[in-house]
Parts: structure tokens; C-alpha cells; sequence
């Protein structure tokens, strides 16, 4: 697939790291430096209901908070509302998720934007689809997209592992890694100050950015930033 978009895709360590609020902080200072930024989510499960409509509580969170012009519905290809594994979620629904619809939103999306945030489900291994004994995951997808990955962790207790084994996970599929995000970082613990060093030294990685709770914008240039979908 060739498209002149520009693309980064967000993935985890695990699933409830941060993706979806440091996606939003990122589509957000992408489009205050002036860039036109889009978000796209393929699957997403753990939607809500309000009323008799599916509403895509991550998509929605992004769209706020980076000002997009968009219905949240139309960020993404698939919308579930029980919070399970993708693959799961659609077998109960007796739905197939087909990668090809996954890449024409995607390049329906690039029609509008210079550059896309794509954010998966879970974590890099997550599995999309199972059919007759054949898994197809997050990190498939990502392949098949031919976009490289952006890692959010948690800054604290556990981080240097789950870093560790996320990062040679995708070496071994051959996907190009931008850099890491730590979230929920405290930069007056010592503990996590470590987590930072340790992460870099040990995986030869930069973390291009730290994000403390509840924060509001991202602390990076506008160099930095736009790098990151390069």
C-alpha cells in the first residue's frame, strides 16, 4: 500500500497504558504546530451506549481533545461495544474483520489529512482475527498498513520489562520503531527517573517524551513531533 500521508502508528506495552489520551495529546500538538493531522482507529471494542447508539469512547476522546472536525463513528472501520480482545468481540457478534476494509477507510482518511495517528487495541500482539487456526494481530496490521510504531509505557513499577520484551517483539517482525512515550511519568520520582535511563540504555531507544497525569499538551518540539511520522 503506498500513499503520501505521512503515518504513525500508537501502540503499548499492554492494554489501559494511556494510548488513547497520549494519541489525543499527540493529534492535538500536531495540529496546534500547524499540520494537518488526522486519527484513525481500525477496531475498537468497549464502545457505550447512549440510548440506542454505539458511542467510540476513545475516538471521542481524541476528537475533543484535538479540536478534529469529525464524527467520532467515522475515525475508525470497526466499533464493539463489549471491552474484549477485537477478535473475540466480533466472533460474538458473528463478524468477520476484514483487513481490506481496514486499508480503504485508511486510505479514505488520507484523501482529508497530510498525516494520520493510527492507534490499535491492547497491545502489540493483540489478536484482530482468528480463522481455522490462523491468528492475525495488531503488529499484522501494522505490517500491512506499512507504518512504523510509536511505544507508550507506563513510567512506573514493571515499565523496563514490558518495554523490553514489546520493543524485541516488534524487532522480530521487522517493524521500525519511532521512539517511546512514558506515561503517568512522575519526574520527581527516582524510580521512574531510573525507567527512563534504563529503557534507553538497555533498548538503544529514545523516549521522545514524558507525560505526567492529567496532562494537557505534549512537551515536545514542533521538529520532534513532525519527525515522528517521518
Amino acid at each position: 500500500m503506498t500513499n503520501k500521508t505521512k503515518s504513525l502508528f500508537i501502540t503499548a506495552t499492554g492494554t489501559d497504558i494511556g494510548k488513547t489520551y497520549v494519541s489525543g495529546l499527540i493529534v492535538k500538538k500536531m495540529r496546534d504546530c500547524g499540520f494537518n493531522c488526522g486519527y484513525f482507529k481500525p477496531v475498537l471494542s468497549g464502545a457505550y451506549k447512549c440510548g440506542e447508539k454505539l458511542i467510540p469512547g476513545d475516538c471521542e476522546f481524541v476528537v475533543k481533545t484535538a479540536n478534529l472536525v469529525i464524527n467520532p463513528m467515522d475515525c475508525l472501520s470497526y466499533c464493539f461495544e463489549e471491552a474484549v480482545s477485537p477478535h473475540l468481540a466480533s466472533e460474538r457478534k458473528g463478524i468477520i474483520i476484514e483487513t481490506d476494509k481496514i486499508i480503504k477507510k485508511y486510505e479514505s482518511l488520507s484523501e482529508q489529512y497530510d498525516y494520520i495517528l493510527t492507534e490499535g487495541a491492547g497491545g502489540i500482539t493483540c489478536p484482530i482475527r482468528v480463522n481455522n487456526g490462523k491468528y492475525y494481530l495488531m503488529s499484522d496490521l501494522i505490517k500491512d498498513l506499512n507504518q512504523k510504531v510509536l511505544i507508550i509505557a507506563d513510567g512506573g513499577l514493571g515499565t523496563i520489562n514490558s518495554v523490553l520484551t514489546t520493543v524485541e517483539y516488534i524487532k522480530n517482525r521487522n517493524i521500525e520503531i519511532k521512539g517511546i512515550i512514558l506515561n503517568n511519568f512522575d519526574r520527581n520520582n527516582f524510580m521512574h527517573q531510573d525507567n527512563l535511563k534504563m529503557v534507553e540504555d538497555m533498548t538503544e531507544i529514545k523516549v521522545v517524551a514524558t507525560v505526567q497525569k492529567e496532562e494537557k499538551e505534549l512537551n515536545v518540539s514542533k521538529t520532534d513531533i513532525e519527525r515522528l511520522f517521518e
